[in-house]
């Protein structure tokens, strides 16, 4: 018997569609809202650890993901030199298990679009240009109103909109999102044919230069920079400051630079952090995803620790028979630590970048895999 019978979700992002899915599929109602108007994903390409990947293969889209995304075992590590001289040829480490990929890179809408075309396989009722404007909550359930002038009651609200999420407010739960100081060009582009794997450079005017396959013939670029506020230059400002900061690396970058020339497909973001202290849950609202913890992407752990909160989450609300403190507390117990030492390993990558000293990246993401490769 399942802890409840009705669940709103709010927020259509990877977190989001995954715990609407997981519930669907084990015969919860299921309404998602979200505020934009349509399918869409900030960014450009996005890297799913093994951890991640077996999430998506619980959901049963792995093999879609698959088909459209790069699988990657080795991590190549070139230098800052006019010749990028390949320095290390390094392995990457089973984050999901030895039955699983290192690692896949995927271009960002493509799994947007994957994991809410399988909400709605599930029978998750989804309404678009739609967010909450209250929730008023007793012992048995929460009363909802929308945007649109709707309402609704539902066993359980799960917020996964997002690191400025509007159901945190709501709830009015002070949590700082602080900068880490770092912000980060991605540029989706075409792959060369020997960028087989992720392949880094650590120095020059940037703190690393990367790139990453999406797909057979796609792949995101990224520089990362001091962080600047760039939200007063225009598309192709930004597209300049690019070309320009990417100049100053070679090897594949000079193979596709000529190719850079659309600003639509460039973003620019913070490296940001926070964490909500447990519990997660104000009675029957709950935070997941973005919405609870961020980390930088230094270990690519961001879309995995929210697909393992969908996971958790889903499988505790449809194996206990009531929604209260031993659901919660199983649910801390099982995601807060793990997560916690996430963030913290995260952001500890990012110091070292901008300390520009050599921590012990290796021992500490073999000390990450080595938690996050058993299942949460």
């Amino acid at each position: 018997m399942s802890a409840v019978n009705s669940v709103l979700v709010v927020g259509g992002g990877v977190s989001g569609a995954a715990v609407a899915i997981l519930l669907a599929e084990a015969g919860v109602a299921v309404e998602l809202v979200e505020i934009k108007s349509e399918v869409t994903a900030v960014g450009s390409g996005i890297t799913l650890q093994g951890n991640a990947l077996r999430v998506l293969r619980q959901l049963g889209v792995l093999e879609s993901c698959a088909a459209l995304g790069y699988e990657s075992m080795k991590l190549v590590v070139r230098a800052p030199d006019p010749r990028a001289t390949i320095v290390a040829e390094l392995d990457d480490i089973p984050f999901g298990g030895p039955d699983l990929p290192s690692s896949m890179g995927m271009y960002r809408p493509d799994l947007a679009r994957i994991l809410m075309d399988r909400a709605e396989q599930a029978g998750v009722k989804i309404r678009y240009s739609t967010t909450t404007q209250s929730l008023e909550q007793d012992g048995a359930g929460v009363e909802v109103r929308f945007s649109t002038g709707s309402s609704g009651r539902y066993d359980l609200v799960v917020g996964a909109d997002g690191v400025r999420s509007w159901t945190r407010r709501m709830l009015e739960i002070p949590l700082e999102t602080r900068s880490l100081g770092m912000g980060a060009w991605r540029m989706f582009g075409p792959r060369p044919a020997d960028v087989t794997s992720s392949q880094a450079i650590f120095g020059g005017p940037c703190y690393i230069a990367g790139v990453t396959p999406t797909s057979a013939t796609s792949a995101y670029w990224f520089l990362v920079e001091p962080a600047q506020d760039r939200t007063t230059q225009t598309p192709q400002e930004q597209l300049a400051d690019f070309l320009e900061l990417s100049g100053a690396y070679h090897g594949p970058w000079d193979e596709v630079r000529g190719a850079f020339t659309d600003p639509r497909h460039l973003n620019y973001t913070w490296f940001e952090a926070h964490l909500l202290d447990a519990p997660w849950n104000r009675g029957r609202v709950v935070l997941i995803g973005d919405a609870a913890h961020v980390c930088p992407p230094t270990l690519a752990q961001g879309a995995a620790a929210g697909l393992e909160d969908a996971a958790v989450l889903a499988e505790l609300l449809t194996t206990s028979t009531a929604v209260d403190d031993r659901l919660w507390a199983a649910f801390t117990a099982r995601r807060y630590a793990r997560v916690k030492t996430v963030v913290d390993a995260s952001v500890q990558m990012a110091q070292w970048s901008l300390d520009r000293v050599q921590g012990d990246v290796p021992g500490l993401t073999r000390t990450i895999a080595a938690l996050v490769s058993q299942a949460a």
